[in-house]
């Protein structure tokens, strides 16, 4: 089977620089590495890409290839994988591989003393549910969570895959290619770890709102080989109110109130979060209508200041009346404003008789 261009192999132009090239080169040896992509078929692509990068990359060979086609580079191009790079001569497609193994098997990362890795513990999260007065006060609440410790009494013993060097070394082609230990984590030494219940007490801040939540440092799973344990995470969730609702830092409640106090005004008794409130209805109140109690909602975070306590006032028409009750409405029916002078009807009545004239 003949070869295909080796431009055509790398997406590239002939005119494109050796910049141009390394990142055509690179995208496929990610993509087409028989680590990431076994197979014959993959395989195949990765030696093809390697072998025209090898070429284009090198100015003399790149002359010749331009000149007289593979006919000019037959056996100068080893590829990847049988038996390494022409003469040894692999220049910038071995930087290329460097960062491209480093990117593919996790290289760098933090190492302990004695030049091993380091291990973070992983991070846990746990949900907690509280009312909503202990998310307007705060509270405390005891969690329970199962982690990884180590064991008391052990000490670390040699990683048996890696044999303690926290890393496996595989041979692929020309290259010698490290990757960090999957058993160790890179550690070299693995220490006996169990599963432990804890439980632990958090402090659950005034304002805190659904959802949010509470780094614990250093309360997560263990670290390895001297590395810091992981961080515990609490996920708040506040259990719905009877009466109140939230927006923010303001308490939202609806307060009924009869066609007597909306018409004639009247003091009532409200509830807030710290107990009951006077409130004035001014006379002539509709239905709907927002009224605002300074400072009576929720502490902000940090202390600065409370939120509003905003109440929706809403007019109540009675379902059921007493022969005294139907009485009175049918002679106030008989008293009613005709003349429209009310605001909502006002306004009503204005539009329509506009509307038809």
């Amino acid at each position: 089977m003949s070869k295909r261009d080796y431009y055509e192999v790398l997406g590239v132009a002939k005119s494109a620089g050796k910049d141009e090239i390394k990142k055509a080169y690179r995208k496929l040896a990610m993509k087409y590495h028989p680590d990431r992509n076994p197979g014959p078929e993959g395989e195949a692509k990765f030696k093809e890409a390697s072998e025209a990068a090898e070429v284009l990359l090198n100015e003399q060979k790149r002359q010749r290839y331009d000149q007289f086609g593979h006919a000019g580079v037959d056996g100068q191009a080893g590829g990847f994988g049988g038996g390494g790079f022409g003469q040894g001569d692999f220049g910038d497609l071995g930087d290329i591989f460097g960062d491209l193994f480093g990117d593919m098997f996790g290289g760098g990362g933090g190492r302990s003393r004695g030049g091993r890795r380091a291990r973070r513990g992983d991070d846990m999260q746990v949900q907690v549910d509280i009312t909503f007065e202990e998310a307007a006060f705060g509270c405390e609440k005891e969690v329970s969570i199962v982690k990884n410790i180590v064991k008391e009494g052990t000490k670390p013993t040699n990683c048996d895959m890696c044999q303690g060097h926290g890393e496996i070394r595989r041979q692929q082609g020309f290259f010698t290619i490290s990757q960090t230990c999957p058993k160790c984590g890179g550690a070299g030494e693995i220490a006996e770890r169990v599963r432990k219940k804890s439980t632990l007490s958090v402090k659950i801040p005034s304002g805190i709102d659904n959802g949010q939540r509470l780094k614990l440092s250093g309360e997560g799973d263990v670290g390895g080989q001297g590395g810091p344990n992981g961080d515990l995470y609490v996920q708040v969730r506040i259990k719905e109110h009877d009466f109140f609702t939230r927006d923010g830092f303001d308490v939202l409640c609806k307060v009924p109130i009869t066609f007597s106090q909306a018409a004639l005004g009247s003091e009532i008794e409200v509830p807030t979060l710290n107990g009951k409130v006077s409130m004035t209805i001014p006379g002539g109140t509709q239905s709907h209508k927002k009224m605002r109690l300074k400072g009576k909602g929720i502490q902000r975070l940090g202390g600065y200041g409370f939120g509003d306590q905003i109440i929706t006032v809403v007019v109540e028409t009675p379902t059921r009346l007493n022969p005294e009750q139907k009485e009175l409405f049918e002679q106030l029916s008989q008293l009613e404003d005709t003349d429209h002078t009310s605001p909502m009807s006002k306004g009503f009545f204005d539009k329509v008789k506009d509307l038809f004239q």
